[in-house]
């Protein structure tokens, strides 16, 4: 029997930091790791977040056996609903990550629909072709795995997110064991997270936010506000046990940070006792020395609740003086300047703000250059393809590879939508297929295209100029001076006499008109308009006939 190729298709997670999505290939059958998120950059107005483009997979959905979770983060699972809505294939992951993924499709609705199967670590499953081996990996939140993926044509081994951590929070290291015994098999191709592929040495042990916290509680004379992701169930253990050592009580904030601690307390991955855990009405009716309140907000979203408490927005309370945040999470690229943002705000309402550059509230979750080194020497594989990072760090991951003694031709950096067939002795780009960036934007999804944004673009730098004629439908005179508004483009002390002039222009370009009204003025107004600001507003003219 002919053995096929195994092919390696990306549809997010390359070149980007999120929206990791990856599909595997072995004959006509396929298997999908991941379906996350990614978070918009600053350019990128009006969008919430952006999803992997799968419709490479929609005419196959019959050919897909399974689709892994690896693990409980927002850039391996917010994409889950949208990608059930379109493909009704079996979901296998960790209990912990199940109930993270049961939060999140009962928010919206399809939780009856979804079929979703528990594994352990160290588990082996049967998807088709595809053998697949569960084996634990060190991460930020628990129940973290990676995959051994046995096919006719070989191992294929998925690291998913991880760190080599001796002293896990958990107390539950990545299997090395495990690594070891792949590589004793032969592994054909490694693909490993690249995040911190660009830091050198080790990643610190996620105990050092334990000393930073008490640190923290110890010194802190009000209330303790620490802001995290949501999904950072790790995280929420250690503030509860830093309540605990200092008699304070502890709340959490919002829905998708109570949901998520009500999840995890049930399936056993979250010990915080009834007398520690209160609800946010009462957390307002005790001293302020007695209570340390948990939310979302880390990333500097505006409409999180530490978003809104640094804008004086949040309903149920407000940040004052003698209270103490804490920002336990490193900025995601591209959000930095709403993060800073976001503490300086707090800083002007009276708060004192802890975050990664003052003080460890929070360690990454991701293996950094020896770590890299560590796993490359533990499974030894033929081939390696980076993933998980943008360019910068899956381009430095192939460095450290080539430097642990891999083969500049065996290593290959690939982008979404690039196809990559891995044989025995070889590995060759084959075609690529569709991997643009889709969108959500409030309820739609996709139906914002990079020629909106482009638009939206030119109005939030240059803003719009309404013009609004009315014209005598007997004579195609001007029935009355031009009418028009600005909203974002002038409002100096100019403004009166450049608008002034621009009525002039348009009532004589209105006179001499011969062919369109409209397009005759647009023309007209946006050459004045540059001329004299230098800027080109969007312009919109309006004719009404009467």
């Amino acid at each position: 029997m002919k053995k096929h190729p195994i092919r390696v298709i990306p549809l997010g997670g390359l070149g980007e930091v999120g929206r990791n999505m990856m599909v595997y290939q072995y004959g006509g059958e396929y298997l999908v790791v991941d379906t996350g998120l990614m978070f918009p950059e600053n350019d990128m107005l009006g969008v919430d977040y952006i999803i992997p483009d799968f419709q490479f997979l929609l005419s196959k959905r019959q050919q897909i056996r399974g689709i892994i979770i690896t693990h409980g983060h927002e850039d391996h699972i917010g994409a889950i609903h949208h990608v059930l809505q379109e493909l009704n294939a079996p979901i296998y992951t960790t209990p912990l990550t199940r109930g993270l993924i049961e939060v999140k499709l009962a928010r919206n609705g399809m939780l009856q629909k979804a079929q979703l199967n528990t594994v352990q670590a160290g588990e082996v499953i049967k998807l088709g072709p595809f053998q697949v081996e569960f084996f634990h990996v060190c991460h930020s939140i628990p129940d973290s795995v990676g995959l051994g993926i046995q096919t006719p044509a070989g191992l294929i081994v998925h690291s998913g997110d991880y760190k080599f951590d001796h002293t896990p929070v958990d107390n539950w290291p990545t299997d090395y064991a495990k690594l070891a015994e792949f590589s004793r098999r032969g592994v054909l191709a490694l693909l490993a997270d690249s995040t911190n592929a660009t830091r050198p040495g080790w990643t610190p042990s996620e105990r050092l936010v334990d000393e930073a916290l008490d640190k923290v509680f110890s010194q802190a004379q009000g209330r303790i506000i620490i802001a995290s992701f949501a999904s950072l169930i790790s995280r929420m253990q250690q503030v509860a046990n830093a309540a605990r050592r200092y008699g304070r009580k502890m709340a959490f904030v919002g829905t998708s940070m109570v949901d998520n601690a009500k999840m995890a307390r049930k399936l056993g991955y979250l010990d915080v006792p009834d007398d520690t855990l209160i609800q946010v009405d009462q957390a307002r009716n005790l001293p302020d020395s007695d209570v340390v309140l948990m939310c979302t907000g880390s990333q500097g979203e505006p409409t999180s609740i530490l978003g809104r408490l640094s804008m004086g927005t949040y309903r149920l309370f407000d940040i004052k003086s003698g209270d103490t945040v804490v920002l336990s999470s490193h900025p995601i690229p591209g959000n930095e300047e709403a993060v800073f943002r976001t503490i300086n705000r707090l800083f002007q309402r009276g708060a004192e703000v802890i975050y990664e550059e003052i003080a460890p509230v929070h360690v990454s979750g991701h293996a950094s250059q020896e770590e890299i080194k560590l796993l490359l020497n533990l499974v030894r594989p033929k081939f390696v393809i980076p993933i998980h990072g943008e360019l910068r760090h899956l381009k430095q991951h192939a460095a450290l590879a080539m430097e642990v003694g891999v083969p500049k031709e065996n290593i290959t950096v690939l982008e979404n939508g690039q196809v990559v067939e891995l044989h025995q002795d070889h590995m060759r780009l084959a075609e690529r297929v569709p991997a643009s960036t889709v969108f959500v934007d409030g309820s739609g999804v996709g139906d914002v295209s990079p020629s909106i944004m482009r638009e939206r673009e030119a109005l939030a730098q240059d803003g719009v100029v309404l013009v609004h004629l009315e014209v005598d439908q007997a004579t195609g005179a001007l029935r009355c001076p031009p009418d028009i508004t600005s909203k974002g483009f002038i409002m100096n002390s100019e403004a009166d006499d450049i608008l002034s002039e621009a009525r002039k222009r348009i009532t004589t370009v209105a006179v001499g008109a011969n062919g369109s009204l409209q397009k005759d003025v647009e023309q007209e107004l946006r050459k004045y308009l540059y001329s004299e600001v230098r800027r080109s507003p969007t312009i919109f003219v309006n004719v009404s006939r009467a």
